[in-house]
């Protein structure tokens, strides 16, 4: 036992680093973005890019509704790995190879590096659709409760509603002692 022992100087120092949460649509919005200039950069082929690009385009579109389903959603994940994880490791394990080599070489059931590269892309591409449709039929089911809310509150729709206005006229009379004075 020292004396850096008596005033705790012994001990190593902890730093607490605090957890990263979820991704935020900004920092999703620069993944696609990185992503999309490296394959530009990379001068991956043009079947390659169209399909990245539109990988990305739904990406882009399903990110300001995605606060309906949440990041914590299996859907909000897909969205979040794909901008994060699985187009950059698709992209990036395709362009470590060399162009005439990737396009050319079959290594897989007969496919070349560049259609099984295309085929990734497509079933991304199908996922972030199908992502796409959920979270714009949370946002039409919003509609729908709303129009049932309204119908239980006014009547039936189909019968152009009813808003109370049967009963007597509220506004002041000539004989009421609210109206004004001749």
């Amino acid at each position: 036992m020292g004396i850096r022992s008596w005033f705790g100087l012994d001990k190593p120092e902890t730093t607490s680093v605090a957890p990263s949460g979820p991704p935020t649509t900004d920092a999703l919005l620069g993944a696609l973005d990185a992503i999309e200039q490296q394959a530009r950069d990379g001068k991956v082929p043009g079947v390659v890019l169209s399909r990245l690009l539109r990988v990305t385009r739904v990406v882009r579109q399903t990110l300001p509704r995605l606060a309906n389903l949440g990041l914590g959603s299996a859907q909000g994940f897909s969205v979040m790995a794909t901008a994060t994880d699985y187009l950059p490791v698709a992209i990036g394990n395709y362009l470590r190879l060399p162009r005439d080599w990737a396009d050319t070489r079959p290594i897989a059931n007969g496919k070349s590096s560049v259609m099984l590269l295309v085929d990734q892309l497509d079933l991304l591409g199908s996922t972030m659709d199908k992502v796409y449709d959920a979270v714009c039929r949370a946002d039409a089911q919003a509609i729908i409760v709303h129009g049932a809310f309204l119908e239980q509150k006014f009547g039936q729709s189909g019968a152009g509603g009813s808003l109370g206005l049967d009963g007597p006229d509220p506004r002041p009379t000539a004989t009421s002692p609210l109206a004004p004075p001749e």
